[in-house]
C-alpha cells in the first residue's frame, strides 16, 4: 500500500473521517477497509479505483447515502450483487477488472450511468431495461454481441458505448430510442469493412518518422499523447502538432479506429487538417501529422460532471453573439455533414470537443467514438438522425447563452430548428445537410 493509502486510512479508523461525504482510497487494497461502513450516514462518492480488491462486503448495502462508487482496475469477475442494496446509488464504474458476470441483483434501482469498459462481459441481463433513470452506458471492450431487447424501455438513454466488441449487427430498437444522441460501434465486425473501404477511400501520405523533431507535449487523452514538432518537408522546416496513439480500449473505443477516422474526414475549414501518416517509427506506434492549432483556440466547454451526466459544462459568464453562434454552429454542421457522407458518425459531438478561437471560427475534434458504416444505407441515415439529437443539444446551448439575435423572427427560427433535432421520432429529424443549409441561410 502506498503512503498516502496508509495515511488515509490512518485517519479513517481514528475517526478522523467522521462525516466525510468523499472518500478516495488506492493503493493496493486487497481487502475492503469495514471502517468505510462507519460512513454509512455520510458517505455519498466512494472511489476505490487501483487496488486488488475482488469483492465487496455483504452488507455494502448499508451506503445507503451513497451516490457514486468507482472500482475501476481492481480485480472484479463478477459486478457486485450487493451493490443492488444501495438505494441512492446512481453512478456505478468498473472499468479494467476481469469482470464475465453482470446479475439482476447487481444493478441498483436509480442506476443512471454505469460503466464496465474494458472487462470480458459476454451478456447483459434483460433487467437493465427496466432502469428507467439510465442515461448512458459504456460497454466498450467486452464480448458483447448483443443486447436484450427489453432495452428498448431505456428511454432516457443517451449515450452508449458498446465499441470493440462482437456485434454482427445493431439492435433494431436501438434506432427508435428518442433521446439517444451519442452512439460509439467501431471495432466490430459490422463495422470493420466499412472502415476499410473508407480509409482506401481517401488515402493520405505517408511521413517519414525521421523528418519529425518531436518537441513539448501539447495535450494527452486515453487514446494518445500530442506534441509540438518540427517537419523537415523539403527545404523550409514546419511547425506541426504529431500524435501518437496508445494501443488501449478507451472508453470510447479503438485508437485505430480514431487514426482511421480522422484520415478519412478529409479537408474541411471546420476540420483539423492532417498531413499524414507516420512511417518508420521504430517502436511501430501508430501516428498522424496535423496541423497545429493555434493557442487562440480553446474548448468551447467542459465535459459532463457527475451531476449533470450527459451534458457539459460552461464557464460561468460565457455567452455567445450571434454571429458566433452561427459561426459555431453552421461550421460544425457542415464538418458532421461530410463525416456523414463518406460513411461516418461522429460519436462524440459535444461542445468538449469543438476548438473555438472566441470570434468566429471552430474546428471539431476528438474522432475517439467515430464509427463506420455503409454511405446512403439505411442503418446510415437512421445512425445521422441519432446524431441529429446530438447537434441539437449544442443548439440549444448556444441559444441558452446568446446575447442577441438580429430579429426575434430569426431566434425563433433557430429555436424551431433546435426543436425539430429533439423530435422524439428519430426519422423526423433533420439531415445535417439542411441542418447546415438553414444555419448558412440565417447567416446571410
Amino acid at each position: 500500500m502506498n503512503e498516502a493509502a496508509s495515511q488515509t486510512l490512518a485517519r479513517l479508523r481514528s475517526g478522523a473521517l467522521a462525516g466525510a461525504t468523499r472518500l478516495d482510497l488506492a493503493g493496493g487494497l486487497t481487502e475492503f477497509p469495514r471502517e468505510i461502513l462507519d460512513l454509512a450516514e455520510s458517505l455519498e462518492v466512494l472511489n476505490l479505483t487501483g487496488n486488488a480488491l475482488s469483492q465487496l462486503p455483504a452488507d455494502f448495502g448499508r451506503l445507503r447515502k451513497l451516490r457514486i462508487l468507482f472500482c475501476s482496475n481492481n480485480r472484479f469477475t463478477r459486478l457486485p450483487e450487493v451493490l443492488g442494496d444501495c438505494p441512492q446509488l446512481e453512478m456505478v464504474g468498473f472499468k479494467s477488472n476481469a469482470i464475465a458476470q453482470v446479475g439482476a441483483a447487481a444493478l441498483p434501482p436509480r442506476l443512471r450511468w454505469l460503466i464496465l469498459t474494458d472487462n470480458q462481459i459476454a451478456e447483459v441481463p434483460a433487467e437493465l431495461g427496466q432502469r428507467p433513470r439510465l442515461q448512458k452506458l459504456m460497454l466498450a471492450g467486452n464480448r458483447l454481441s448483443g443486447l436484450p431487447d427489453s432495452m428498448a424501455a431505456c428511454e432516457r438513454l443517451e449515450l452508449l458505448r458498446i465499441a470493440c466488441n462482437r456485434f454482427d449487427t445493431l439492435p433494431g430498437w436501438l434506432f427508435g430510442l428518442p433521446r439517444l444522441s451519442w452512439l460509439a460501434f467501431g471495432g466490430n465486425p459490422l463495422a470493420q469493412a466499412n472502415e476499410e473501404r473508407a480509409v482506401l477511400a481517401y488515402p493520405v501520405p505517408d511521413v517519414d518518422w525521421a523528418a519529425l523533431q518531436l518537441h513539448e507535449v501539447l495535450g494527452q487523452g486515453a487514446s494518445g499523447v500530442i506534441h509540438r514538432a518540427t517537419w523537415k518537408n523539403g527545404s523550409t522546416p514546419g511547425e506541426v502538432a504529431v500524435k501518437l496513439f496508445k494501443g488501449a480500449i478507451t472508453s470510447d473505443g479503438s485508437p485505430q479506429s480514431e487514426m482511421d477516422a480522422c484520415m478519412a474526414a478529409g479537408a474541411h475549414p471546420s476540420l483539423i487538417p492532417v498531413r499524414g501518416r507516420i512511417a518508420g517509427h521504430p517502436e511501430g506506434t501508430h501516428g498522424l501529422v496535423l496541423d497545429l492549432v493555434g493557442p487562440a483556440y480553446r474548448n468551447l466547454a467542459g465535459p459532463p460532471s457527475f451531476e449533470s451526466c450527459s451534458r457539459d459544462v460552461y464557464a460561468p459568464g460565457t455567452r455567445f453573439g450571434w454571429p458566433s453562434l452561427l459561426a459555431i454552429a453552421g461550421g460544425t454542421a457542415s464538418a458532421l455533414a461530410q463525416l456523414h457522407r463518406r460513411g461516418m458518425v461522429h460519436g462524440d459531438f459535444y461542445a468538449h470537443n469543438i476548438l473555438w478561437n472566441g470570434a468566429q471560427h471552430a474546428l471539431l475534434g476528438d474522432f475517439g467514438a467515430a464509427s463506420f458504416v455503409e454511405p446512403e444505407s439505411q442503418q446510415a441515415t437512421a445512425l445521422q438522425r441519432i446524431e441529429a439529437r446530438a447537434f441539437g443539444c449544442l443548439l440549444e446551448e448556444l441559444l441558452e447563452r446568446c446575447e442577441g439575435a438580429p430579429s426575434p423572427s430569426e431566434r425563433d427560427a433557430l429555436a424551431h430548428l433546435q426543436a425539430r433535432c429533439f423530435d422524439a421520432d428519430p426519422m423526423r429529424r433533420p439531415a445535417l445537410d439542411e441542418i447546415a443549409a438553414a444555419l448558412g441561410a440565417l447567416a446571410r
